[in-house]
Parts: C-alpha cells; structure tokens; sequence
C-alpha cells in the first residue's frame, strides 16, 4: 500500500505532499490542473522511463518518494534476490538529476530502474483510459483469467520450464547444425589428422634434429679440428699437457727458494690435470664423430618432412603442430559422438516439451474453471453498470504449440443487445461500454491479484448519470479490498466515501491538499454546476454525499 508520495521540482510541481488513505482516495480538479501530472510523477517513482527536462527548475534535480507499506505482500524473497533490505515499511525513491541523470533507490539502497520497474509492478497496477486497448492484447486477457484461477505458482513452474525448452531446443539446433558442418569437413580433418599422425612427431625433436644436422654436415672439419687439438696437448714431449708438467716440475724445485712457489706449483698442477681432463674428452669426441652420408640424409629428410608441413599450417615449432594434430582429432572425435550428443539433446528436449505440455494442461484446466466466474461476475457488474442484456462470454482456444504464457488463445466476447451474438469486445463496444467492461475486468483482477493499490485515471470516461453513481459503488466496494486512487471528473463518484484530494493550480505551481467534509461539498458542487456554484449545486451535492453528510 502506498502510504505517502512526496514530488518535488517535476514539471508544474515545484513541491507536493499527500498522504493516502488505505481504501478508496478520490483525486479532483479542473482540466489542466495538473492531476495527469501526478500520475506521471507515480509512473516515474514505478520506474517509467523519465524524459528529458522533466524538471521545473532544470538547474535542480526532481525527486519522487513514496512510502509503502511492503508487509504481508510476500516480497521478501524479491528483497532477498536483489540484496536490499526488507522492512514493513521502506521508501522508494527515484532522482533525476539536473543533467538527466536517473537513479533509483529502494530502502535508500540504489538499484536498476529493471529492478525499480519489477517492484513497481508488484505494488500498483495503474489504468489510464489508452489503456482499454489492452482488450486487444491477448497477454492481458490471459492474465486476468491466471489471476482468477490463483494458479500463480503453476504459471510460474510453467514460465521456467518453457524457457528450459526453448533453450534446449536452440541448443539441438545449434548441436545439429554443427554437425552437419562437421560431416563436410570430416573427410578433410581426416586427412590432416593422419598425415600429422604419421610423422610420429615428439616435443623437442626440431631442435635435436637441427643439432645434429650441423655436425653431420661439418664431420670433416670437426675431426680435422678436435684431431689437431689431441695432437697439440697429447705429444709425449712437445704436447701442452708434457710441457705443463715439466713447468709445474721446475717451479716445484723452487719452493724452498721462494714462498710463493708452493701456490704457483699447485695452480701448475690444477692446469696440467685440467688439460689431461680436455684432452682425453677431445680425443673421445674424436672418435665420435664420423661421416655418414646415410644419417645426414635421413635426418634432412625428416627435418624438410617437419618443415613441409609447418609452412602448410603456418607455424614454426613442433610442439604447435602437436597442437593442431590434437585439436584435429578432438574434432573428429566430437563428430564420431555427434549422434550420442544429439540423441542426448532430442531426449532432454523431448522431456523438456513433456512438462511443459503437463503444466499447460494444468493451467488451461484453471483457465476454464475461471472463465465461468469471469463472465458471471462481469455480467452482474455490467448490469449494475446499465447493461441489463450483456453477455459477456470467455472463449478459449487451444494453440498449436505451447507459447510463453500457455497454450490457450483468450478472447473476450461481448454483447450488450441480449438478442445478437457475443463478438470480440474491442470491435464492436462503444467508448462508455468499453469503459464499464474495463472496469468490470480490473476490479475482478484487483480482488484476485496481490498488488495492493490500484490507480483508475478517469476510468469513467463516457458515463455519467445512475451509470456513473453504479460505477462509484463499485469503485468504493473494490476500495474495501484493496486500496484505489481514482482521478475522477464526475460527481456522483468523487462523492463517494473516501479521502478527497483536490488538486489545483497556484502561482503557476501544481498543488494537491484533502478536503474536509465541509469542503467536499463545494467540490463537488462545483464539478456539478461549473465556476459559479448554485445553491441548486450545493444541495445536490450534499444529496450526493448523504451517506457521510447529514442533510
């Protein structure tokens, strides 16, 4: 429920307060007063999308607040799922900032104006007279038969799983499409697959191959050098190695000549072992490296193989070409088990279709057992309403596929002449019968559904006289459910029980404040007989409001 709105700096509105009654609360006013105005600043606090220059002063930011009561609606999972603090009673608040910047607080916690929008809808359902074109949208007709039935947890069970499906089936057409692709491909991944698989290549062979190349390549100058390298060290009396030790032998003979003898000696004799040490290694990779013809051959024939296909794949390593061989075969992998994936998806699918079939069925069962009371009750209200002979009928029709909201097709028939047959209720009622009908319809949807304010913006639009007053009954008992704020140009409803509001102009500014009881007999002598108000009117007006006023 809402408990207060506050406006500030919004179009004609410089600063509005009002503080609203829990059941029925009338708003009057002359035409361009500014009561429309209200509305829109209700719209952007329910997350509407706010235009440009909504400020009246447009060097200051516009504020819209609202005070609700959130207990007892069973938001608390809604709170929970967006983080924000529950509490009984919490703030909305919504902020256009003087460069157009929109911002949305709930509890003054910020959140998106998705989330604000998805709030709004689960606290105030607002009808304004376009609105009667919702007799056209089949969404809106679906809606109110799902509110009667009071199915709300099937319908939501239903909204899951029939996304489920949908998703499993763009799946399986994704899954098959990339099959079929894969099948062209095949014989081509096949061979790339094979002609890697072939060359039985290992991480690190490039290199060891390269390696060995140059020295096979270069046998004949590595022998012609290590030979002449064992030769200069290893001759028995010339050699490096004979010479070192003959040096390290005369410094030797020295130590007890001269102190640092001793150290010379020992780094001689360290030279000396060091190169006995190189000599004998050279002379092993001497003996190592020989010519052979038949292993150069084969190993520049694997390395042009290894480079053959890097230049084909564009790669420069081995190890990348391990990585294509893999993915290759990933591939081909996946297109051998392609039918196991894809008769996986059609049976999930499958199962998927199957709820959602069963939850149709249990939500159009509902559907039928609500028509009943739908077209009883908007009979009885239109006939309250000056429609003795309306029929209004309930027709549902099976479509041939599940869609988002089931599988039923809603229409809303209707007749106000007993001997014709019921049509579609858009084409054929006049603008007043649309308007009773429409009322008929939100007034079953708010006593069934858990929203716990509803605004009706001149909803009266083409009636007046006993019609009008019987539309006031009504608006007045629907008061008694929930609360109702009803914008109203009529009389015979403004002066139903209520909290009155009246808005008006002053300074150029949009101003709203309730009426006393001696008040309300002005206004709504006034919306009887004009600006100049007749003792007639007054009169009137307190017949009209005899059931608060003593005459």
């Amino acid at each position: 429920m809402l408990k207060s709105l506050s406006v500030e700096n919004y179009a004609l509105i410089e600063r509005l307060d009002m503080t609203l009654g829990a059941g029925l609360n009338i708003v009057t006013g002359e035409t361009g007063a500014g009561k429309s105005i209200l509305l829109g600043a209700l719209g952007l606090l329910l997350g509407t999308r706010g235009e440009a220059g909504v400020q009246r002063d447009p060097s200051r930011a516009c504020v819209v607040e609202g005070v609700f009561a959130f207990d007892g609606l069973g938001l608390e999972e809604f709170f929970a799922e967006n983080d924000l603090d529950f509490e009984a009673t919490g703030t909305v608040r919504r902020v256009i900032s003087a460069s157009g910047k929109s911002r949305a607080y709930v509890n003054d916690l910020p959140v998106s104006l998705t989330t604000l929008k998805a709030l709004g809808d689960r606290l105030i359902d607002i009808h304004s007279q376009h609105e009667n074109l919702l007799l056209r949208d089949d969404g809106f007709r679906v809606s109110i038969l799902d509110g009667v039935a009071g199915h709300g947890a099937v319908v939501k069970s239903y909204a899951e799983a029939f996304g489920e499906w949908r998703g499993l089936g763009r799946q399986l057409s994704a899954a098959r499409a990339a099959a079929e692709d894969a099948r062209r491909d095949e014989e081509w991944l096949r061979h790339q697959a094979d002609e890697l698989a072939a060359l039985r290549l290992s991480a690190g062979e490039q290199t060891d191959l390269e390696a060995e190349q140059r020295e096979l390549s270069h046998s004949d100058e590595l022998r012609e050098a290590f030979g002449l390298a064992v030769s200069e060290l290893g001759a028995d009396e010339t050699g490096i190695v004979a010479r070192l030790r003959a040096l390290r032998g005369a410094v030797d003979r020295m130590g007890a000549i001269h102190s640092g003898a001793a150290g010379f000696s020992e780094r001689l004799a360290s030279a000396h072992l060091d190169m006995q040490d190189l000599e004998r290694e050279i002379a092993a990779e001497l003996e190592r490296v020989e010519g052979n013809p038949e292993r150069l051959a084969a190993v520049v024939a694997r390395l042009d193989a290894i480079y053959a296909l890097q230049q084909k794949h564009r790669v420069s390593t081995v190890e990348e070409l391990l990585e294509l061989q893999a993915g290759f075969e990933e591939r081909l992998g996946a297109i051998e088990h392609s039918d196991e994936q894809l008769a996986a998806l059609e049976a999930a699918l499958q199962a998927a279709e199957k709820t959602v079939k069963n939850l149709a069925a249990q939500i159009s069962a509902g559907r039928h057992t609500a028509a009943t009371e739908v077209e009883s009750s908007v009979e009885g209200m239109l006939r309250r309403l000056g429609i003795p002979e309306a029929r209004f009928v309930v027709e549902i029709t099976p479509t041939p596929e599940p869609r988002a909201n089931g599988a039923d097709e809603v229409r809303f028939l209707f007749t106000a002449n007993g001997s014709m047959s019921p049509r579609p209720v858009e084409k054929i009622a006049s603008g007043g019968e649309i308007s009773r009908v429409m009322l008929a319809l939100k007034t079953l949807s708010a006593r069934s559904a858990s929203r716990p304010t509803v605004v009706f913006d001149e909803i009266d639009a083409g009636v007046s006289g006993r019609v009008a007053d019987a539309m006031g009954d009504i608006i007045a008992e629907l008061g008694s459910h929930c609360q109702v704020l009803n914008i109203t140009h009529l009389p015979q409803i403004a002066a139903k029980p209520a909290t009155h509001f009246l808005v008006y102009k002053q300074d150029g500014s949009t101003r709203i404040r309730p009426l006393a009881a001696a008040e309300r007999v002005t206004e709504i002598a006034s919306m009887l007989s004009g600006s100049a108000v007749t003792d007639a009117a007054l009169r009137q007006a307190r017949v009209l409001l005899g059931e608060i006023l003593p005459l």
